[in-house]
């Protein structure tokens, strides 16, 4: 692996990275946060190749998710809670990398700050019945992106930061 620089939080801001669980795809953004200001860092995607073998994949998602704590510092951390209504085969792999990634943060000493959708969807956009896409646009506006951020999994992890930066205050940590 090359050397990675490490970016550091500037000076009374917030860094928080929101992830978006996966096995298949994890997305993580990155902003930093002050009263009445936010920022825009970074944001991507871990993604795993379906023909390794399970344990594989979570062990890539951990060491690159390493990698990313490594290089960004972030101080804080979010996450959308899980649910699954429909398909509850599908929650076990999702649950598994959540797991992963929660570890690499607890290892970092980042509580993991969960939100519903609902709550993230409200703190984004005002509305908590609002649809992925305008919770999408209106990250993209919040941080003065040019265009939403994709994939979906790192717009909807940027998501979670906003919220955790709307809805924690430095003095109530």
């Amino acid at each position: 692996m090359t050397s990675l620089k490490v970016l550091t939080p500037n000076k009374g801001f917030r860094r928080i990275i929101g992830v978006d669980p996966g096995l298949a795809s994890s997305g993580w953004g990155i902003i930093e946060a002050e009263v009445q200001r936010i920022r825009y860092i970074a944001h991507g995607c871990i993604e795993t190749k379906p023909d390794l073998p399970h344990s594989d994949r979570l062990l890539y998602i951990y060491e690159q998710f390493q990698a990313i704590l490594e290089q960004y510092a972030p101080n804080e951390s979010a996450m959308e809670t899980l649910f699954f209504a429909k398909n509850v085969t599908s929650a076990i792999p999702v649950a598994e990398a959540r797991g992963v990634l929660c570890v690499a943060l607890a290892q970092r000493g980042l509580a993991v700050r969960e939100y519903t959708p609902t709550v993230i969807k409200q703190s984004v956009v005002g509305r908590g019945g609002a649809d992925k896409t305008q919770v999408q646009n209106m990250v993209r506006l919040i941080l003065g992106l040019e265009r939403i951020p994709k994939p979906d999994h790192a717009a909807d992890a940027l998501g979670a930061a906003v919220c955790s930066a709307n809805t924690i205050t430095p003095q109530s940590r």
